[in-house]
């Protein structure tokens, strides 16, 4: 691995591992009972993936135009695509794991900004006035217990899981499909890389009809007594586990939804 291919797989890393860390947040916001406020403190991390995000296409773009032209391109570029997937279920991992403790430390930055109301002095306080001591305390692996007790019911239907394994997989593969789309028929390349859309589409209607309003149902269920914080954390834990797997199922999904990419593109 160049060092370019690896700057690029820790912005795949940086991506992803904030995207997992976003379900601490409702568990954050249900202990804190300050969901609005820990959604919207949780928007510093977004920006941070979002700026990601920008570097990533570029960068990427950039390491496709340099290769194409190299005997095998299509074989060299789908082992970057197939590492930067892999960085994408590395990082799930690793978010799996820093949850418990992501939580602690959130629900403690969420009352310091109910106290002074300044996004400045809580970044002040965390990294400057004994916050980063705090986290070494907070440091926790995930229960046993959580996982133990998943077939308990009251947590998350089978549907919705499957749901979001499928919504996490097209996410993941659509911009590195469409890429990799212009590899397959370099005659349609500029065409190929708008159409991400076409993958990425699915996994943006499923995550807002079905995804989204469920969790945030269950959530208002927690803060109403209706839904226990046990039920709701194994429901947590089941969408991360099948965050995981969504980005495995990418490794599927990757070369037909550029030969689907490619088609489109060769017939609008």
């Amino acid at each position: 691995m160049d060092r370019q291919l690896f700057f690029i797989c820790f912005l795949t890393f940086v991506i992803h591992i904030i995207g997992t860390l976003a379900y601490s947040v409702r568990i954050a916001g249900v202990r804190t009972r300050r969901i609005a406020v820990s959604l919207a403190l949780f928007s510093i991390l977004v920006l941070v993936s979002r700026t990601s995000n920008s570097f990533l296409g570029p960068f990427l773009a950039k390491r496709v135009e340099s290769h194409i032209d190299l005997p095998f391109a299509a074989d060299g570029l789908l082992h970057d695509f197939r590492w930067l997937l892999i960085s994408a279920s590395l990082a799930t991992v690793a978010g799996a794991l820093l949850i418990p403790t992501f939580q602690r430390v959130f629900c403690r930055a969420v009352a310091h900004f109910q106290v002074h109301r300044s996004i400045s002095k809580l970044i002040l306080h965390g990294f400057f006035k004994g916050g980063l001591s705090y986290v070494k305390d907070a440091a926790s692996l995930p229960r046993a217990a959580n996982v133990a007790g998943l077939r308990d019911a009251g947590s998350v239907s089978v549907s919705v899981t499957v749901l979001n394994v499928a919504a996490v997989a097209l996410w993941t593969v659509g911009v590195f499909a469409a890429l990799y789309a212009g590899v397959l028929d370099p005659s349609v390349r500029v065409t190929s890389s708008t159409l991400s859309s076409i993958i990425n589409g699915g996994a943006t209607v499923i995550m807002a009809v079905f995804i989204d309003p469920h969790m945030s149902g269950m959530t208002d269920d927690v803060i109403d007594g209706k839904v226990s914080e046990t039920q709701f954390r194994r429901a947590v834990v089941w969408l991360v586990g099948s965050r995981l797997a969504g980005t495995a199922l990418a490794q599927l999904l990757l070369v037909p939804s550029a030969l689907l990419i490619v088609t489109v593109a060769k017939t609008i």
